[in-house]
């Protein structure tokens, strides 16, 4: 945090988040994975330490702290990505090796106590090495990219031209992920809103992704790609839904992605309350009288997801997660057809 207030860059722009480090995206969809494991992880821990008459801290603590960490991690990636300081970066870069390394010796142990995959703790650790690697590869891409560290000449960056315009306060694509997801950056012009009538002030320009000039050109671009295409044949013209597809079919790819990941996630609601009923019938069956070796306490997915509190959150986050898909499509899609429209 030392870095929140510096500012690298010289500058001067009226936002705060236009900065972003490379593999911004993949960093905030792998730490919201790590915390979900490490929800799963403290929810193991606990089931496991319920079925023992004495208290066992380490089946859930280390979790609890590890959960913890991972939060104050991305909030510590959010300030230095903003003050554009990412030589305080390397502290959380060293975190994640050692937070590899330490994982990677616990799978180790697992295997040579011969715990077997099908356990869930041996395969929430695996999954942990896994992430812990995967946010290490980011840490080093941003060293190679932005060559702040071992190099002599850093790359000099300089913000885009909309957050250079102080008229544009348009700032859903230079939010971070989780402020895209939740549309946090709307708050000032709602609250704004609450007090006084809004005005096209107050709203400001359009940015220059979203201008009719700016997508004409990249439609009519895609049309001419189409018509040298078909130039050697005399039977075919060249289509403009071809080149629609060609200009905006990435957006649109992704809103039908997101509505499928919605849709799907809408079968857990059922699924999770069959099985918390299924939990309250068979509640005298989950009874467990004796005492058990803490080092063989382990639970399988199945017995895990028997657990009605288990089933009670995964519901939780399931329908969580589905609304902001499903409005994240909703976004898309109405942001390509406006788009479009300003194209045609």
């Amino acid at each position: 945090f030392p870095g929140w207030g510096s500012q690298s860059s010289k500058v001067q722009i009226h936002h705060n988040t236009w900065l972003h480090f490379p593999g911004h995206n993949l960093r905030w969809i792998l730490t919201f994975t790590l915390l979900f494991v490490h929800v799963c992880e403290i929810a193991e821990g606990i089931v496991s330490d319920t079925q023992m008459k004495s208290r066992h801290l380490h089946l859930f603590l280390p979790a609890i702290m590890g959960f913890v960490a991972a939060t104050v991690s991305i909030v510590y990636y959010h300030n230095i990505e903003t003050s554009n300081f990412p030589k305080l970066l390397l502290a959380l870069f060293l975190y994640w090796i050692m937070a590899f390394v330490t994982k990677t010796v616990k799978l180790v142990r697992y295997c040579q106590d011969g715990v077997p995959f099908s356990q869930l703790r041996f395969c929430i650790t695996g999954i942990m090495v896994i992430l812990y690697g995967l946010l290490m590869a980011v840490e080093i891409n941003v060293i190679r990219v932005r060559r702040y560290v071992f190099f002599m000449n850093p790359q000099k960056v300089k913000p885009p031209e909309d957050l250079q315009d102080l008229g544009v306060r348009f700032l859903q694509p230079f939010v971070n992920l989780l402020s895209k997801a939740t549309y946090w950056w709307m708050n000032t012009l709602i609250i704004s809103a609450h007090k006084k009538p809004v005005d096209l002030k107050a709203i400001g320009k359009l940015p220059i992704a979203m201008r009719a000039l700016t997508n004409y050109v990249c439609l009519k671009e895609a049309y001419e790609e189409q018509k040298k295409k078909v130039e050697d044949q005399p039977n075919r013209s060249p289509s403009i839904w071809l080149a629609m597809y060609s200009a905006f079919g990435r957006p649109i790819l992704l809103s039908s992605t997101f509505r499928y990941l919605a849709d799907l996630l809408g079968f857990a609601g059922p699924l999770c309350i069959s099985g918390i009923v299924q939990g309250f019938q068979n509640t005298t069956n989950n009874t467990n009288t004796t005492e058990k070796d803490p080092s063989n306490s382990y639970l399988s997915s199945e017995e895990f997801l028997r657990n009605v509190y288990v089933l009670a959150v995964l519901l939780f986050l399931a329908l969580i997660l589905q609304r902001t898909f499903l409005q994240a499509s909703y976004y898309v899609t109405t942001e390509t057809g406006i788009n479009l429209r300003g194209a045609l």
